[in-house]
């Protein structure tokens, strides 16, 4: 492994880095959890809301092309994801869209009541199913398994097989196209949370024939707290799929305020209220940090932070255990160590000016977001992450008490 300023010199992604504005004195190891903000987008926004809003008024839906919003921000994101920018919708939450995206999957396979999912996955998108489940009733319920077990899993019953690629604690990665291939030889659906994964490293989900997605615009998107979420529908399926959640957005002729709904042609049917604009024009300057971005080139140095990261710390702090696969095919773009007091530990890092952060039980967690890490940023954190573990630091009671958001 190269030393890190040599690494860094060579680093293709380096000029990426005036890109964001980040602050002074921290080394930001958390944007699988809320990127930074991008240079620039406060300026933008100020634009927005103060001539946009404050001087177009009602007429900035066609003045400044707010309509049209939804659908240019879904064409940036899908050429991350790998899909056509007409199999892609932005608006709503990841919970929202998992509620659509999976209720328009069991409407495809209706002679099957099987949600199947893994059984350590985001809990909301758990819940999501578990909740269709009983509001459906006939039979209908959520099955589940582990990573290991999951092929075994996937039987006749099963309509649909909600799984996120990248396991959100351990930074364990799926592989997408191997698993949808074995999901549709037994006859169901997959569909693929990106949370993880969308603006971390290459997506294909056109090339792996996967059948629905859905993915936040928040982490490594970086479109800031709450930003919009997105769905994907494959082509072949848009035609076919009715949306449950029918609002007026999605409806064919919205404006003309007809009794009936009709849904509208294309992806634009799972749309649904009125598209929230300040939310929505961040997260579309956000997207403009990827202009030129190789993401093949994103991936490989995504992995060797990983590697560093990983090496420098287990060298330093002997007394975490790594959850996180070495394999680079069986990771995404993260990092994450156990320790009994990981959050204490987590507390006291950060107050050293390393973020990173907690998932119970026991997880510590780091996001390798490469387009601003350096290596010598890597390094850095793991001698600080030495002391707070050689000195004890994170054996104090400020550090033991949880805040409302770990």
């Amino acid at each position: 492994m190269a030393r890190a300023d040599e690494a860094d010199r060579l680093d293709p992604l380096k000029a990426f880095r005036e890109r964001f504005a980040l602050p002074e004195g921290v080394i930001y190891l958390d944007g699988n959890s809320l990127g930074v903000l991008p240079a620039g987008l406060s300026a933008h926004m100020k634009d927005v809301v103060e001539q946009q809003w404050g001087e177009r008024l009602v007429r900035g839906w066609n003045d400044a092309g707010w309509i049209d919003l939804p659908a240019r921000v879904a064409g940036k994101i899908a050429r991350l994801v790998g899909a056509k920018k007409d199999s892609v919708a932005v608006g709503d939450s990841t919970t929202i869209n998992v509620f659509k995206v999976l209720s328009a999957a069991l409407s495809l396979r209706p002679d099957r009541r099987v949600i199947l999912s893994d059984r350590n996955n985001f809990p909301t998108d758990l819940y999501v199913a578990d909740g269709l489940a009983r509001l459906l009733g006939q039979g209908y319920e959520l099955k589940l398994a582990t990573a290991d077990d999951m092929e075994e899993a996937v039987d006749e019953n099963v309509a649909a097989v909600l799984l996120t690629e990248v396991d959100y604690r351990t930074g364990r990665r799926y592989d997408m196209a191997a698993m949808t291939k074995h999901i549709h030889d037994k006859g169901a659906l997959a569909i693929w949370d990106l949370c993880h994964s969308a603006g971390a490293f290459p997506v294909h989900l056109d090339a792996t024939g996967a059948d629905f997605a859905i993915g936040c615009g928040y982490k490594y998107l970086n479109g800031g707290p709450g930003a919009p979420a997105f769905l994907y529908i494959a082509e072949r399926h848009v035609a076919h799929v009715a949306p449950a959640l029918s609002g007026w957005m999605g409806h064919q002729t919205p404006f003309a305020f007809t009794e009936n709904y009709t849904p509208a042609d294309g992806i634009a049917r799972m749309m649904v209220g009125t598209p929230p604009i300040l939310s929505m024009s961040s997260l579309d300057r956000a997207l403009d940090a990827f202009d030129g971005v190789d993401m093949a080139v994103v991936r490989e140095k995504s992995q060797q932070l990983c590697d560093r990261f990983i090496a420098e710390v287990e060298q330093r702090c002997p007394e975490l255990e790594l959850a996180t696969p070495r394999d680079h095919d069986q990771r995404g773009s993260q990092v994450s160590f156990r320790h009994p007091e990981g959050y204490a530990v987590m507390q006291a890092l950060i107050a050293n000016g390393v973020i990173g952060d907690f998932r119970a039980p026991d997880i510590l967690r780091f996001g390798m977001t490469p387009l601003y890490l350096s290596h010598a940023d890597i390094v850095t954190a793991a001698e600080i992450l030495e002391r707070v573990m050689r000195e004890r630091l994170w054996d104090q009671e400020i550090y033991r008490k949880r805040a409302k958001v770990t």
